[in-house]
C-alpha cells in the first residue's frame, strides 16, 4: 500500500526595504571586484584627459631634449641640452647645459652653458661658453668669445677672435648694437645701432640710439643720449645729453653734459662743458647770437 507524502518547501520572506537599506549603507560590498574595476577605469580616463595628444618626445639619455630635423644630430655624451628647431645644436657632441631654439641656433657648438634663441643665433660658436644670444643672427660669428650677451637683430653679429679674451664680456641690447665688433672687450651698448661700428675698442659704454655709432678703436668712452659721441674715435670721453660731443673724432678726455654740449669739438682734448650747446672756442662766434 502506497502512502502519498506531500513535500512542502518554506521560502524565506524577502524584505526589499531592508535589502535596499543594507546596499546603500555598504556600497560595493556585494561586488568588490566590479567596484575596483570601475574605479580603475575612471582613473584611466582622467589620466588620459590630462595628457597632451600626441604625447611629447622623451626618453633621450642624459636629460637631453631634441625637437626638429637633425637637432642634436651628432650628440655623443653631452647632457641636459635642449635643441628645438632645424639643426639646432647640430654638431654638439660633448657640450652640456646648452639651450638652442631656432633654425641653426648653436649649430657648430661644442662648448657649455650657452643660450641661443633665434634663427642662426650663435651659429658659429665652437668654444665660447656662458653666452646668451636672443634674436636673429645674434652673436652669429662668435667662435670662442665667452660671457657675451646679445639681445636684438644681429646684435654682436661679427664678434669673433681667435683669442677668446679679446671678444668677451660684451653686452649689446638693441638691433645692430655692437654689430661690427670683432675683438673689442667689456663694451656695453644699449640702443638701436649703439656702438655699431666698433671693432676693437674696449671698455666703452653707449646708451641711446646711435651713440658711439662710428667708433671703431676708441676706448674708455661713455655716451648717454641720442647720437652722443656718434662720430667719435677718441679715448676717454664722456658725453651725457642729446648729441653731446656730436662731431668729436680723435679728441680725448673730454666731458660734455647737456644737449649739444661740445657739439663741434673735433680733435680737442681735456675740455669740459656743462650746459646746453656749449662749443669749443674755435666755433664760438659761429653760434653767438
Amino acid at each position: 500500500m502506497k502512502t502519498n507524502i506531500e513535500m512542502t518547501t518554506t521560502l524565506p520572506i524577502l524584505r526589499p526595504n531592508r535589502l535596499k537599506t543594507t546596499a546603500s549603507r555598504c556600497p560595493g560590498r556585494e561586488y568588490p571586484q566590479l567596484a575596483l574595476a570601475l574605479a580603475l577605469a575612471s582613473f584611466a580616463l582622467l589620466s588620459t584627459a590630462r595628457a597632451v595628444d600626441p604625447p611629447p618626445d622623451g626618453g633621450y639619455p642624459g636629460g637631453n631634449t631634441a625637437e626638429g630635423d637633425n637637432a642634436l644630430f651628432f650628440l655623443v655624451s653631452g647632457t641636459f641640452n635642449t635643441a628645438i628647431g632645424l639643426e639646432a645644436l647640430y654638431k654638439n657632441g660633448y657640450g652640456v647645459w646648452n639651450t638652442a631654439i631656432g633654425t641653426g641656433a648653436l649649430h657648430e657648438n661644442s662648448a657649455d652653458y650657452n643660450t641661443a634663441t633665434g634663427t642662426n643665433a650663435l651659429w658659429h660658436n665652437t668654444g665660447g661658453s656662458d653666452n646668451t644670444a636672443i634674436g636673429v643672427s645674434a652673436l652669429y660669428r662668435n667662435t670662442v668669445g665667452f660671457r657675451n650677451t646679445a639681445i636684438g637683430f644681429e646684435a654682436l653679429l661679427n664678434n669673433n677672435s681667435t683669442d677668446r679674451n679679446k671678444s668677451s664680456y660684451n653686452t649689446a641690447t638693441g638691433a645692430f648694437a655692437l654689430h661690427s665688433n670683432t675683438t673689442g672687450t667689456s663694451n656695453t651698448a644699449n640702443g638701436d645701432g649703439a656702438l655699431y661700428g666698433n671693432t676693437s675698442g674696449s671698455q666703452n659704454t653707449a646708451v641711446g640710439q646711435g651713440t658711439l655709432a662710428t667708433n671703431t678703436t676708441g676706448g674708455n668712452n661713455t655716451a648717454i643720449g641720442y647720437q652722443a659721441l656718434i662720430t667719435n674715435n677718441g679715448n676717454g670721453n664722456t658725453a651725457s645729453g642729446f648729441r653731446a660731443l656730436n662731431s668729436n673724432t680723435t679728441g680725448g678726455s673730454n666731458t660734455a653734459t647737456g644737449a649739444n654740449a661740445l657739439y663741434n669739438n673735433n680733435n680737442g682734448a681735456n675740455n669740459t662743458a656743462d650746459g646746453v650747446r656749449r662749443v669749443d672756442p674755435c666755433h664760438r662766434d659761429h653760434h653767438r647770437r
